[in-house]
């Protein structure tokens, strides 16, 4: 599931704007929520959205709990620090007392720890790797006009640059893939070997190089004919499933 969220601000009271200013939280009037969440899943074509009603975002959270609990991975953008952190927090406000381990995958933590783009922001590595940006939203008036106005006009425009992000999300994590770890064998999850492709599932992977460990153990360096990924899979592994191809034939 590739994922993205959208929240509204804090209300409160305070005498003057100033970067220097203290505002506690006993000075809100009224808590941020989530104006909008959207996903799809991966292969499929089409970009999901829910909406709060008029500020109150509970029968989304709940919707969006069944949806969630239907994932192998969640792919967000800053996700684990951001997105995910955000949902929990709407989940047991409303009521959802715990939900289970799902494996995450934070394309921004792909992006610092693996490359050294001039910006980790979402909006600059798709623009970098040829996908486009995000889609202007105009700035704060948009949130003023859903949070105080609650414009449908301006509702359908947030849900349409949040689908985008989705968009571009998924992308970006598509071309990144193949230089982080996999979190899911997707081989043996197809019922395939451990020779099978990581990434994708194939059978169609060939021995492309050996490499030794500082224990002594050697591990088969293997590349997909079909995504053109790199696994690594121990030596013996590797050995057997030739003899049992051999046997076959």
């Amino acid at each position: 599931m590739f994922f993205d969220i959208e929240t509204s601000y804090c209300q409160g009271w305070f005498w003057q704007p100033s970067y220097n200013t203290r505002i506690t939280t006993d000075q809100i009037i009224k808590e941020s929520a989530i104006i909008c969440i959207c996903w799809k899943w991966e292969g499929e074509k089409r970009v999901n959205s829910l909406e709060w009603d008029k500020g109150n975002d509970k029968k989304m959270i709940k919707k969006f709990y069944k949806e969630l609990l239907q994932a192998d991975e969640v792919v967000g953008h800053n996700g684990d620090k951001f997105d995910l952190k955000w949902v929990r927090t709407q989940f047991i406000k409303h009521g959802i007392e715990s939900m289970p381990e799902i494996k995450t995958i934070d394309t921004l933590k792909i992006a610092r720890s693996k490359f050294k783009f001039k910006s980790n922001r979402l909006d600059y590595i798709g623009k970098f790797l040829g996908f486009g940006g995000k889609i202007d939203t105009g700035g704060i008036d948009l949130w003023h006009d859903i949070i105080q106005k609650n414009s449908k006009r301006a509702m359908k425009k947030m849900v349409t640059y949040c689908k985008r992000d989705v968009e571009l999300l998924e992308k970006v994590f598509l071309k990144l893939e193949g230089y982080a770890k996999p979190k899911t064998h997707i081989g043996i999850q197809m019922g395939n070997d451990k020779c099978s492709c990581k990434y994708c599932g194939s059978e169609n992977t060939y021995l492309k190089d050996r490499t030794i460990l500082a224990s002594g153990n050697m591990r088969a360096c293997l590349k997909c004919k079909d995504c053109g990924k790199h696994s690594t899979v121990a030596m013996s592994v590797w050995n057997n499933k030739q003899a049992k191809d051999l046997g076959r034939k």
